[in-house]
């Protein structure tokens, strides 16, 4: 004989589900072998090189050093080699690299230097045009071309070719504006501190108060502003599209 089966069967308990798996905060560089990349941090210390030679040109050339370092190419250019040098000794020891927030805007820094220089001062054709701004001969256009031409080349190929993709933001490019904005506050209060007739009063034509007056200065800086966003944002959408040089090939 069988057992009767019972008329009321009891409900069965839901099959709870799979648990919900939460971000883990380890970083991917604790599950992921760094690796070494000498040939990276040397192209960066070649970088770092070129960009102090030439600041140090500047100083030996540029007449007073305060003046000289009042620069936004100079200041830049230092920006731009202590951020390579950093980037340089964290490849050589495999940790993990440079926020992109910081590496971007070096990069920005020195690019719209260089544009400026190329398409402002050095371009016959600009009503902003500074005769001999190429250099006179000699360490002069030295140092013009490799802090003008020779870093923003040598840093654009670092980001396109040894780093890696997708670490730029949008936020950032608005971020990135504050050190202009401060650089022109202070460019403007060192002409108003200096006096008039002092040469090298204001170090650039288009921020020449006494030749287009405050508001004519702060037009000149907001279209350089706008440029120097949209040249940011530009930055953010190449990072985001551009392949992954460093993607390993299987």
């Amino acid at each position: 004989m069988t057992a009767s089966i019972p008329r009321d069967i009891p409900d069965l308990p839901a099959v709870p589900r799979p648990p919900k798996l939460l971000p883990s905060p380890v970083p991917a560089t604790a599950v992921v072998t760094p690796v070494r990349r000498p040939l990276v941090a040397a192209f960066r210390l070649v970088t770092a090189v070129l960009a102090l030679t030439g600041v140090t040109a500047q100083l030996l050339l540029g007449g007073p050093a305060s003046r000289t370092l009042s620069h936004f190419t100079v200041q830049s250019s230092i920006l731009l080699s202590l951020v390579m040098l950093a980037s340089a000794r964290r490849a050589w020891s495999a940790r993990r690299p440079l926020s992109g927030a910081l590496t971007g805007a070096a990069l920005l820094y020195v690019t719209a230097a260089g544009l400026v220089h190329h398409l402002l001062l050095a371009n016959p054709a600009s009503p902003f045009a500074v005769p001999g701004s190429t250099g006179a001969g000699g360490w002069d256009t030295v140092a013009a071309h490799l802090l003008n031409t020779a870093v923003p080349v040598a840093a654009a190929l670092d980001w396109l070719l040894l780093s890696v993709p997708g670490r730029l933001h949008l936020r950032q490019a608005a971020a990135w504006i504050l050190y202009p904005l401060a650089y022109l506050a202070f460019t403007l209060a060192r002409g108003e501190l200096l006096l008039p007739g002092t040469e090298g009063r204001y170090l650039y034509p288009f921020l020449d108060v006494d030749q287009h007056g405050y508001k004519g200065v702060l037009g000149n800086a907001l279209l350089l502003g706008l440029a120097l966003y949209a040249l940011g944002v530009l930055l953010v959408a190449l990072d985001h599209i551009r392949p992954n040089p460093l993607r390993r090939r299987r």
